[in-house]
């Protein structure tokens, strides 16, 4: 590749930097990424409440087996953006296809686990007679092409890494409208597997063409001649930096696993379906958060990366700060606007007036949220990845897990304990995590310069 090319497309370094440069495509990006379940939804829902929640089951679902890829991400995006930090551009090449081939390779064997054991990993987390069918249909078709976005979220992560985000985002914008035009053709006719057949063709074109983009405009093909010898020192590195980040988000997405039971199994039908929505609309929520964090985090690991510690702490704070100030505008106009947003899923009387305290005590909840996203993601930037795993492994599973099933079920409180239990836990690890960014422990843990 020659120079010409690469600045053609690379943003100067300054400007790499920029928390709204990066923010704004991941921003948009990551909405229509998050509209292509949104739309899934929406669309069922039209056809039948359960089948959507059919749908969200089976992406739960299926969250527990992809956990894996948040090994390599995480961890890929923490190295190659500290080795660009530091200016070891040969590294971070490494360290890409080190990414690229992890990521494949744990596609593959997740896609595979899909195809012969769906059943018993919707039967486990207790979906059952309808939505269970409904959650079958859509996995058997969708689960065999989960490496698809195994190879997505690679090269997603190497470009962002890179400070390259608009591109995606135009990518991503372009699916969510064929998505969107698949879902009104073929859901009337096929229900469920029509979501199912759109999902799979929308991924792989994105994936062929995040390929051609990857290769002819960032990295050269041939960085895969770094696999050989094997790099034992970089697989050391990626599981060193991934595996406490992958158990965080396995235990978080574990203990929603759990919460999904208590709903399906103790809960009534209209508590489901108002679960199912809710959850959909606050995606629209904490979306911005999500996006600040992932910038931040590569902010942050390229300054780390050349030394910049007090610059990196004073970046991460204003970051958080813009982020939480945008959720909560964004949560107290869901609670306002709560009728007419819950009447484009449902006509049920029942299922709308549950939404009303749940939207309430769901503000307090993204306060929590916002506060882990982007904190968390600054201490992922600077390699601190165990302190957060040691604080989800309590909050998930004692305040969130066991505050949801004494609150709901115990208590009697049905979903408002639910919200309340998820709320508590988001919050205290929320305020956990600002105590750590503020001390200096974080600049330990950052990996060494090689």
């Amino acid at each position: 590749m020659d120079t010409k090319t690469k600045k053609e497309i690379s943003p100067p370094p300054d400007q790499k930097l920029s928390l709204f440069s990066l923010t704004w495509p991941i921003f948009v990006g990551t909405i229509l990424f998050m509209l292509l379940g949104f739309i899934d939804v929406l669309v069922l829902s039209r056809y039948d409440d359960l089948a959507a929640s059919g749908v969200s089951t089976a992406n739960q679902a299926t969250v527990v087996l992809t956990i894996v890829f948040t090994v390599f991400s995480s961890a890929g995006g923490i190295i190659i953006s500290q080795y660009l930090g530091a200016g070891k551009k040969e590294n971070a090449s490494r360290a890409a296809a080190v990414s690229l081939a992890a990521h494949l390779t744990a596609g593959i064997i997740v896609s595979i686990a899909l195809i012969f054991f769906s059943d018993a990993l919707l039967s486990f987390i207790g979906a059952k007679g309808q939505v269970f069918a409904y959650a079958q249909k859509y996995l058997s078709i969708v689960g065999g092409f989960i490496f698809i976005q195994a190879a997505e979220d690679a090269m997603t992560g190497i470009m962002r890494s890179h400070g390259i985000t608009k591109q995606p985002m135009i990518i991503a914008f372009f699916a969510n409208l064929l998505n969107t035009t698949l879902d009104i053709i073929l859901v009337p006719s096929m229900g469920v597997e029509g979501v199912a057949i759109a999902t799979v063709i929308c991924r792989s074109i994105e994936a062929v063409v995040l390929a051609v983009l990857l290769f002819t405009k960032i990295e050269k093909i041939s960085i895969f001649r770094f696999l050989i010898p094997f790099p034992f020192k970089e697989i050391k590195l990626f599981f060193k930096l991934g595996i406490p980040s992958a158990l965080e988000t396995f235990l978080y997405n574990i203990s929603q696993l759990v919460i999904t039971s208590i709903v399906l199994i103790y809960l009534t039908e209209p508590e489901l379906i108002a679960k199912t929505y809710i959850q959909n609309i606050s995606l629209l929520f904490y979306v911005f958060a999500l996006s600040v964090g992932q910038a931040s985090q590569i902010i942050i690991g390229h300054l780390v990366g050349a030394g910049k510690y007090e610059e990196a702490r004073k970046k991460g704070l204003y970051a958080y700060r813009i982020a939480l100030i945008v959720t909560l505008v964004m949560s107290v106009t869901g609670i306002i606007l709560r009728v007419p947003i819950m009447s484009m899923f449902t006509s049920n009387q029942k299922v709308i007036d549950l939404t009303a305290l749940i939207m309430i005590i769901n503000l307090f909840l993204e306060f929590g949220r916002t506060t882990n996203l982007v904190i968390i993601s600054c201490l992922r930037g600077a390699g601190d990845v165990f302190f957060p795993t040691a604080c989800a492994i309590f909050s998930n599973w004692v305040l969130s897990v066991g505050g949801a099933y004494l609150l709901a079920v115990v208590l009697g409180m049905g979903i408002y304990g639910l919200w309340i239990a998820i709320a508590l836990d988001e919050c205290f690890r929320g305020v956990l995590m600002i105590f750590r960014w503020h001390g200096s422990r974080w600049q330990k843990s950052i990996i060494k310069k090689t």
